[in-house]
């Protein structure tokens, strides 16, 4: 288990060591996949995906009017609050289930609270790290938010799920690495503050599906060996040809669909995507971490947490910078590994090994 020290809350918008991502919204569907959405779907489908990228952007909107404001409360232990937006825009909506309160007869309602309780008790069990913020910080979720809005997201105060539109996507709640990863955005906002933009925004995504992923195989109790590395699986519906919204394993095979498109991930960092889209391909370039993490995990061998998530999660809290870029990241990580598990020891050399094979190259 590590002891990760508590840091005081100095860093700027909700204690992050820099502000340059305090009107991010992290969501969890790349805007370019509701894109194609918008151009191959039918009008229904095209209507939910264009309401899905315009609620997206007026959150953003509203975020930046509303500027370094942070409205959660830090109670100092497991606190879970789940509210009903009703299908409306409005956050956080109703009351509807309080830590220690019975199951709701709403679905949602259930997945989100049980989620967001396994996401925290597997940092607080592995980690030694007391909710987001280390502190303690209520763990608020707002459940049917919009009407069939298809995605989730981290505010930067709470967690928020949409329904989905049932023809594409299921409900946003039904996968618990879907719900562990928004909640990681939270973590990074708190330690490296990574700038949600660039190289630096796509280590920001790949941490949320490496600890996205963790926590699903911690709670399936999975050896990395025995887990299937695909995060949102089961966010499908049966109509779209997918088996996930990301493959960690193998980046840019997890669908290839009609009306969703092909997975544009890149596997290798020579064919990594350099343009404006995607905040400069936060979604699209994760997979070359992501792939970097798989591989090192499987070297490893036996529960990836244990090893490989302690290597990357002190790299997080302690090394990383807000403006780090893959190099940079590789690098740390690798260093890590031997401070954890000392130089040129086969855990080490597992990482390296795992950052050469995605062409990430360290001097």
């Amino acid at each position: 288990m590590i002891r990760n020290h508590k840091k005081p809350l100095g860093f700027g918008w909700l204690g992050c060591k820099n502000n340059h991502s305090r009107c991010s919204i992290c969501c969890v569907i790349p805007p370019y996949m509701l894109e194609k959405v918008a151009i191959n779907g039918t009008e229904t489908q095209r209507d939910w995906a264009f309401h899905a990228l315009n609620l997206s952007s007026e959150f953003r909107g509203r975020r930046k009017a509303v500027g370094s404001v942070n409205f959660a409360i830090s109670p100092g232990e497991k606190r879970r609050t789940i509210y009903d937006a009703g299908t409306s825009q409005s956050l956080p909506g109703k009351l509807v289930r309080g830590e220690g309160d019975p199951p709701s007869s709403d679905e949602a309602v259930n997945e989100a609270y049980d989620s967001a309780g396994a996401t925290f008790d597997f940092f607080l069990e592995i980690f030694d790290r007391n909710s987001i913020d280390n502190r303690g910080l209520r763990l608020d979720s707002t459940v049917h938010y919009g009407l069939n809005y298809d995605n989730a997201f981290w505010n930067g105060d709470q967690m928020v799920y949409g329904d989905g539109d049932g023809e594409l996507f299921e409900r946003f709640t039904k996968c618990i690495d879907v719900i562990a990863h928004e909640l990681t955005h939270g973590i990074t906002q708190y330690e490296a503050g990574l700038i949600y933009s660039g190289e630096s925004g796509a280590l920001n995504e790949s941490m949320s599906d490496v600890f996205g992923a963790l926590v699903k195989q911690w709670v399936k109790k999975q050896t990395a060996e025995q887990a299937d590395w695909i995060i949102g699986e089961g966010l499908f519906t049966e109509k779209v040809k997918g088996v996930g919204i990301r493959s960690m394993k193998e980046p840019g095979t997890a669908y290839d669909d009609p009306v969703l498109g092909k997975d544009i991930q890149p596997a290798h960092y020579k064919d990594i995507y350099v343009g404006f889209k995607d905040n400069g391909g936060v979604h699209i370039n994760s997979g070359i971490a992501n792939r970097a993490f798989y591989l090192a995990a499987m070297e490893i061998g036996g529960y990836a947490w244990e090893k490989a998530g302690k290597i990357w999660y002190m790299a997080l809290c302690d090394r990383l910078r807000s403006g780090s870029n893959f190099q940079r990241a590789a690098s740390i990580i690798i260093k890590v590994a031997g401070e954890i598990y000392g130089e040129g020891s086969n855990e080490q050399k597992a990482v390296q090994n795992a950052w050469q094979q995605v062409g990430v190259s360290v001097s």
